[in-house]
C-alpha cells in the first residue's frame, strides 16, 4: 500500500515532466539569401527545405512585415491531427481545405510554428507572431514572399511539424548556409536543392560549426492573413 502511495504520483510527475521537455535534439538554420532551411538532428544535417521569408525587409519592428534576424526557439506547435490545407484564422483550424496555389488564396495552412525570439534584437517575434507555417502559395516558395513568417510548403512543414519539438532552436541568418552537396544520408525536401559548395568539407557540417561561421528580425497580428 505504501509502495502505491508514493510509487503513482511519481509516474504522474515523470510523465507530465517529460511532456514539457524541450527539443535539445534538433536545431534549425534558415538562411534568407538561399530561401533554405536546413535541420539538424544532434549536430549532423539531415533535411533541407525550401521556404519563403518576408518580402519586406528584414526587421524586428513592429509594423515593418520584416522577418527577425537572430537565434530564436520553438514556442508552440499547433495543428496536431489537421489535414493538408487546413486553412488556419487566428490559429484555429476553419475547416477550409485549400489547395496548393488555388488562385488569389494566400492564407496560413496545415501548421503553425510559433517562434519566441531569445536575443535583444528580435524580442519581438512572438508578439508578432512570427511563424513557421504552410503557404497556399507554393508557387511562391524560393523567393522572399512573405508578411514576415516563414513560409513553407504544407508537406513540408507537415513534416518538420512532427519532427521536431517546442524548444527547438532556430537560427535566421543574412547569409548562405555554405553547406556541402547532400550526401546519401540526407533527405532532401522541396524540388530543388542548390548546390553551393563544389567540394564537400572531409567530415560533416556540424550545427554548432554552422552557428558560428553565420552568426557575425511575422507580421504583428494585425499583419496576419487568412484569406
Amino acid at each position: 500500500m505504501l509502495f502505491h502511495k508514493f510509487r503513482l504520483p511519481a509516474l504522474v510527475a515523470a510523465m507530465f515532466f517529460a511532456g514539457c521537455a524541450k527539443d535539445s535534439v534538433h536545431t534549425m538554420v534558415v538562411s534568407v539569401p538561399d530561401q533554405k532551411l536546413a535541420l539538424f538532428r544532434k549536430g549532423q544535417l539531415v533535411q533541407l527545405y525550401d521556404v519563403s521569408t518576408s518580402k519586406y525587409c528584414l526587421s524586428d519592428r513592429c509594423g515593418s512585415y520584416g522577418t527577425p534576424l537572430g537565434a530564436h526557439e520553438i514556442a508552440r506547435k499547433i495543428g496536431d491531427g489537421q489535414p493538408e490545407g487546413m486553412k488556419f484564422s487566428s490559429r484555429r483550424p476553419t475547416g477550409e481545405i485549400v489547395a496548393p496555389n488555388a488562385p488569389g488564396r494566400d492564407p496560413i495552412v496545415s501548421r503553425i510554428l510559433w517562434l519566441r525570439g531569445l536575443e535583444t534584437g528580435n524580442r519581438n517575434s512572438y508578439s508578432r507572431c512570427i511563424y513557421i507555417h504552410g503557404t497556399a502559395e507554393e508557387w511562391r516558395i524560393g523567393s522572399p514572399a512573405s508578411y514576415g513568417c516563414i513560409r513553407m510548403r504544407s508537406h513540408d512543414v507537415t513534416n518538420l511539424y512532427q519532427t521536431i519539438g517546442v524548444g527547438a532552436k532556430v537560427e535566421i541568418v543574412n547569409l548562405p548556409l555554405g553547406l556541402p552537396v547532400p550526401g546519401p544520408g540526407v533527405q532532401p525536401a522541396g524540388q530543388q536543392i542548390a548546390q553551393v559548395s563544389a567540394t564537400p568539407p572531409a567530415t560533416p557540417q556540424s550545427a554548432s560549426t554552422l552557428a558560428v561561421s553565420v552568426k557575425d528580425h511575422p507580421a504583428p497580428k494585425s499583419q496576419t492573413h487568412s484569406l
